[in-house]
């Protein structure tokens, strides 16, 4: 038997129609590399275990594994007892993968960023998260919702929102509502900017969100006297392709 540990932000999904759909949603070909992230008591696993993938769970929880292992024997050979935010992606995962999973709440946001930092190894992602955050990474430009995660997501993934998910489908149910979403890699393999200094503009301006960029950006900026029209919006109003432009502004000739 596997306990929820509330530790771990373990809310394990007991409807397997949803498990079913989250798994359809992923759209795999035979011979594909598919991480699941806290695989817990195998609801997405059983339906990834029809198809005719190399499946790698990855699961921090021991109790989980010894439950999947039991249940799955064949997963042993690939079956990843670890925290996925310490592994080191580009030696111990597929250089080129999916991945899926109902993301811990509390973990969501670190585990994008670990996508994007391995962002060229990921082709897909098909995730289940609390709904708030799903929408937030969705976002448009203009939306009080876009921010830091939004727009350094959306610059390398085309990202959708698929279905809403009810807390009475969990247990023991969450506080809130979820949301499952898809990110596919877009054809953008590099930004037409320094990549570290996009992330730190990013991030600075939406530290700041109420201030200009001119303000947001006054210790930064080399080129103050510039009369560029991204100076005086507010982050929320900058597109993707607008940021890249903000940080040649900020990145020495």
């Amino acid at each position: 038997m596997v306990h929820p540990k509330k530790r771990l932000g373990q809310h394990f999904l007991t409807d397997p129609s949803i498990a079913e759909r989250i798994v359809s949603s992923l759209e795999v070909v035979p011979e594909d590399a598919v991480v699941e992230i806290g695989p817990g008591k195998g609801i997405l696993t059983q339906f990834l275990m029809k198809k005719d993938i190399r499946l790698i769970p990855v699961e921090i929880d021991r109790e989980s594994v010894a439950y999947l292992l039991k249940k799955w024997p064949a997963l042993e050979e690939e079956m990843l007892e670890a925290d996925i935010l310490k592994l080191n992606w580009s030696e111990e995962l597929p250089e080129s993968m999916h991945i899926i999973g109902n993301f811990p709440y509390n973990i969501s946001s670190q585990i994008f960023f670990k996508v994007l930092e391995n962002k060229d190894q990921v082709n897909r992602v098909v995730c289940m998260l609390q709904k708030e955050v799903a929408l937030r990474l969705v976002s448009p430009p203009g939306s009080k919702a876009y921010g830091i995660l939004s727009v350094l997501l959306q610059a390398f993934f085309d990202i959708s929102y698929l279905f809403s998910v009810k807390p009475g489908s969990f247990f023991p149910p969450p506080k809130v509502q979820s949301g499952v979403i898809i990110l596919e890699r877009n054809k953008r393999a590099k930004l037409d900017c320094d990549e570290k200094l996009f992330f730190s503009v990013v991030k600075q301006t939406f530290n700041h969100r109420r201030k200009t960029i001119r303000n947001s950006l006054k210790t930064k900026l080399l080129n103050l006297d510039t009369d560029s029209i991204l100076l005086t919006k507010r982050p929320e109003q900058l597109t993707v392709s607008e940021f890249v432009e903000l940080t040649k502004l900020v990145q020495p000739a």
